[in-house]
């Protein structure tokens, strides 16, 4: 609650601004990982062709994954460390997340 004393918190100021990981399945079954502060609306970019080179060859199909971070900073060391597992780790958060067991 905000204080006639305290000033509110500009809801677009980096600090507060909320950062998600997110994971979309493409045509081909592939997985691609990326970064926003609004992951549904970064997925309609990718389902119209723009947003990322990697969906000129699949379509984006649906987005399967999101994860809440509590900073940009953080969602980049989250999006690094999910690139680097394999496809099937990647389909074990798809899981979880299905399943409502994500983070």
């Amino acid at each position: 609650m905000t204080t006639l004393s305290e000033s509110p918190v500009d809801a677009d100021t980096p600090a507060s601004k909320t950062w998600f990981v997110y994971l979309v399945r493409a045509a081909n079954g592939s997985l691609y990982c990326g970064i926003s502060d609004d992951p549904v609306r970064r997925f309609a970019k990718h389902q119209s062709g723009k947003g990322a080179r990697f969906f000129l060859s699949s379509p984006a199909m649906a987005l399967v994954y999101t994860e809440r971070c509590r900073d940009k900073s953080d969602a980049l060391r989250q999006e690094r460390l999910i690139k680097k597992l394999k496809k099937s780790a990647k389909e074990c958060l798809v899981a979880s997340a299905a399943s409502g067991l994500s983070p």
